[in-house]
This record gives structure tokens, sequence and C-alpha cells, in this order.
């Protein structure tokens, strides 16, 4: 069923929950993220990021995508994933993508603001939701993120200005008018070298500040209960796709080391193997996104 972002937010907010977004760069990443959905009956957000077009263009993902959505009964959001410009997210929204992320977080703040409100105009006049970001989510440097930004770590800036600040995501939000807002709290894209320094209490300074759903970048990798803090503080969608897509690798992996040189290995099985530890690995990230 193919729905809004808005939509399951606002189910998420009811609930206390968060909503998983999940990046698709292949058609076997889809596959495993709607087959964890139907199994544990939630939403999902199917997620595709620019960074990943050397696997998947846009033009191919989204045709993928909606298919997956609207074959299914759980409520599908296809969503632009940090989107780089207008013209990104004007493109996804051609394409039928349903929300989209403008991050212009890179940008001066005045300008993260221009851009925003001009991709707002936009999505808002033919029903699109919008995400838009404010702070610096850091890079990891070992692994793949879904971020096109360069890659910088807890060593290579200053972490303290690159976090969030309450009163200007008030300030943002009340000039853009997005629906969602990703924050900066001290998480990492990619796989995480050493354990990030995470501010959770930052999240609960914004949410006061700004009565939206807010979005965690750089999930991957944290506890259950750091997970569970966030959403409590008021987190309401993650993204996720570094250890999902780890669990696929290693399942083939685990798999082609048992043979032998002269057994014979067939293509086609092996995508198979990595939609089934994908969906696993999904499913276990709904259970705790969603406070159960």
């Amino acid at each position: 069923m193919l729905v809004s972002l808005k939509e399951v937010l606002d189910f998420a907010e009811k609930k206390g929950s968060a909503i998983g977004a999940f990046n698709v760069c292949n058609l076997e990443s889809a596959e495993a993220v709607i087959g964890a959905a139907e199994e544990t009956g939630s939403p999902v957000i199917l997620n595709y990021a620019e960074v990943h077009s050397p696997y998947m263009t846009m033009d191919l993902a989204a045709p993928v995508m909606l298919y997956y959505a609207k074959k299914t009964s759980v409520p599908v959001v296809v969503h632009l994933d940090h989107g780089a410009s207008f013209e990104s997210c004007a493109r996804a929204i051609r394409l039928g993508f349903t929300s989209v992320m403008i991050d212009a977080s890179a940008l001066s703040y005045e300008d993260n603001i221009r851009v925003t409100k001009e991709v707002v105009k936009l999505s808002h006049a033919v029903g699109v939701t919008v995400e838009a970001e404010l702070g610096h989510i850091l890079v990891s440097d070992t692994g793949v993120g879904d971020s096109p930004k360069k890659i910088e770590t807890a060593d290579t800036i200053d972490t303290a200005s690159a976090y969030t600040d309450p009163d200007l995501a008030r300030e943002f939000a009340d000039e853009t008018k997005v629906d969602a807002l990703a924050v900066a709290f001290g998480t990492t894209h990619g796989i995480y070298t050493v354990k990030p320094k995470l501010d959770l209490d930052r999240v609960t300074m914004i949410r006061e500040k700004l009565p939206l759903p807010l979005v965690m970048h750089g999930g991957s990798g944290l506890s259950p209960e750091e997970f569970r803090t966030a959403i409590k503080n008021g987190i309401r969608k993650v993204n996720y796709y570094t250890y999902m897509t780890l669990a696929g690798g290693k399942a083939v992996k685990k798999a082609l080391d048992k043979c032998s040189p002269d057994d014979n290995i067939f293509f086609h099985d092996i995508p198979v193997l990595a939609v089934e530890a994908m969906k696993e690995n999904v499913k276990e990230a709904i259970e705790v996104f969603s406070m159960r």
C-alpha cells in the first residue's frame, strides 16, 4: 500500500514509536525490506539515496520500489534520501516518490532555508511530504553510508558545532514548513570504527522546542537501548542500511566459505542467501523501532 511519509509518521507519533527507513540499491534489498514488513505487519519506508546510483539509477529504482510498495498490504513510503538538489527532488516526484528529503545541510543556514523552501513549495503542491536536515551528521571512514557528503569523523570536525541547535531547529521549521527534520546528535553514517558519542538529551531539547517528527540518520550499530531512548525522546523515523547490507554480505561469504574448489556455484542461489539474511536483520530492527 503506497502512502505518504506524513501518514506513517502520524502513526508513529500516536504509538510513540519510529518507522524504519531502509535503503534500496538493488532488487534484493527491496525484496528483503518488504518481506520483513509483511512478516512483522509493520509500515516501512523504502529509501533511495543518490549516492547509490552506481548500483541502481533513480530511474530504475523508482519502478522497483513502487512495484513492491503497491503490491503489499502494509503501508509503504517511497522516499528520496539525501536529495542533493531541487532538481533531484523534482525528478523523484515526477517518478512517483511519495516523499523527498532535501539535504542542503552542507550549505549555509540561510541557503539551507532557501533551497528547502523551494522544495517544500513544489512538493506540497502535489501532496508529497518533505524531510530536511539541520546540523551535521558524521560519515564513517569505513563502509558504505547513505550520505553524499565527504568522509568526516568525530576526530576531523568540531562535533559540538555539528549538533543541531534546538532554537535554530524551531526557527528553521517555522521558516520552511517541512514535515520532518533530520537532526544531528552524534550518530555516524557507515560502519562505526569507534563508539559514537551520543547526545540523546539533545533530542529531547529539540522536541520540546519543535513539535515535529524528528529523524535519525546514521543509526546502524547502536544498541537497542540507545535506539529506544532516542525514540522515546522524539525520534520518529530511523534510517538504517549499513548493517542490513552487511548481514547479506556475511551470509553469502559464510556459504561460499563452505564450498570446495570443485563445487558448482550458481549465481542465482547467491541473491537468495542475501535476501533472507537481510530480511531477518530488518525484522530485528523493526522490532526495536516499534518499541515492542
